[in-house]
């Protein structure tokens, strides 16, 4: 008997990590080209609102890990990955490791993915979807070295210490935790997923 299951492809992804929606108190505090004193951690670029406490943030104290996540989610990229349904694969994915193979993924993926001081297409990286730890990534600003740098103050062009993969591991779990509480520590069968066919006339 055929258990496999299809699903849907998901929507592509309307925003960009320079959006936002001020009204709506969704910014973005990646330096604008407007930017004359060449400062990061700073405002929101489009409404010129303060609303980050940087010098608590760049502290990176994982045990403080509340008010970091309340500041990437004021942010419109990431409140997009805190807030949006995990697609059916990364879901799948997540069931299939369970929270004890995620732990074990997530700091292999934080290694190769933005660890080297000049990762292999660094931007591009990290998918959108098909990971509950790609999800992750973008929603702690862990998901390439320009937003490691902007929010986490950890410049470009250098390797991450092991201190610094350890503390963005630990960013990716609490994620997980806060997003899939009911997810078994243990992973469980899942049927592979069937791919959609082209519709024919």
């Amino acid at each position: 008997m055929d258990t496999t299951m299809s699903y849907p492809k998901p929507e592509p992804l309307n925003i960009t990590c320079t959006s936002t929606d001020c009204d709506n108190a969704l910014h973005c505090f990646r330096l604008s080209k407007k930017r004359t004193d060449g400062l990061r951690n700073g405002p929101c670029r489009s409404c010129g609102t303060h609303l980050i406490d940087w010098p608590r943030l760049l502290h990176r104290d994982v045990t403080d890990v509340a008010h970091t996540f309340a500041s990437l989610k004021q942010e419109r990229i990431r409140h997009h990955f805190w807030h949006t349904p995990f697609d059916e694969g990364a879901l799948n994915h997540a069931r299939r490791k369970g929270k004890v193979g995620l732990r074990e993924a997530a700091a292999a993926r934080i290694r190769h993915s933005v660890g080297p001081a000049q990762p292999a297409r660094d931007g591009r990286q990290t998918k959108f979807e098909g990971n509950v730890l790609c999800y992750a990534q973008h929603a702690t600003a862990s998901c390439c070295r320009k937003c490691i740098a902007e929010w986490h103050g950890i410049p470009e062009g250098q390797a991450l210490t092991e201190e610094q993969i350890a503390y963005f591991t630990q960013l990716i779990l609490h994620y997980v935790d806060e997003r899939l509480p009911h997810l078994p520590e243990v992973g469980e069968k899942v049927p592979r997923r069937r791919q959609s066919l082209p519709h024919r006339v």
